[in-house]
């Protein structure tokens, strides 16, 4: 199924695996002009590279479903609040933003912003799964801190339950990962997914960003896909 604000990939199960990529494209609908050079809308500030091919991978399998968001992070941000300026960025890594300035921001929060999350939270309602992936990709450095690299493979998120993150650390670092907190970025400050949708109610979730580069071509994602699949499987277990 395909929407203004998100699309579906596999069938939604009771007790299976939910994935939630909510910066999985880069899309810009017509109408909307972000006034920003087109090749900025291939960076990490317009999309989450790599997410939407991990998320399609992973709902290939009986029991795992996909919610990705369909446009661009820097059309309508659903990682962040409402309230929130950066939901319909003005500045992103340094790069203005200047088609987000003086817009109908309550028009452009109801295209896109409330029914993702409207359906995000029917999802979780009708078919309540084992586990919520929380899915991302980070550039190793961002442009505005070039000086402050982002060396482990990914990072971790969490606000006040942290047993997802805490369960999957030893396994990932099992297969020899470098995993750590998530840096600058932390689940604590930037969890719109996770206050609404996933601790305010209790639900079992991992939240994981990868470093791009580890994800850009189709080899990393298929690996990636793999391994997400199985320690997620050993998370839900472990937290149920």
């Amino acid at each position: 199924m395909t929407d203004l604000a998100y699309r579906m990939v596999g069938t939604p199960r009771f007790g299976g695996l939910l994935v939630v990529a909510d910066h999985a494209s880069n899309h810009v609908p017509e109408g909307i002009d972000l006034g920003v050079d087109p090749a900025l809308m291939n960076e990490h500030i317009a999309v989450d590279i790599g997410v939407a091919g991990i998320a399609e991978l992973m709902a290939q399998s009986a029991g795992t479903a996909a919610l990705l968001g369909a446009v661009s992070r820097l059309v309508c941000d659903t990682n962040r609040r409402e309230s929130d300026p950066a939901a319909i960025p003005e500045v992103s890594d340094g790069h203005a933003i200047p088609g987000n300035r003086n817009i109908d921001r309550e028009a452009r929060l109801a295209r896109f912003h409330r029914p993702f999350h409207a359906r995000l939270t029917e999802l979780l309602e009708s078919t309540p799964p084992a586990l919520v992936l929380i899915l991302h990709s980070y550039t190793p450095a961002l442009a505005s801190a070039p000086g402050e690299l982002r060396p482990w493979h990914c990072g971790l998120l969490y606000d006040e339950d942290d047993r997802g993150a805490r369960a999957a650390q030893p396994l990932l670092e099992a297969e020899g990962l470098i995993v750590g907190d998530q840096l600058p970025y932390s689940g604590k400050q930037y969890n719109a997914p996770i206050e609404r949708h996933v601790e305010s109610e209790g639900r079992p979730y991992l939240y994981i960003e990868i470093r791009q580069d580890l994800i850009e071509h189709h080899a990393g994602q298929a690996e990636w896909a793999e391994r997400l699949h199985r320690i997620c499987g050993q998370v839900a277990l472990a937290i149920s």
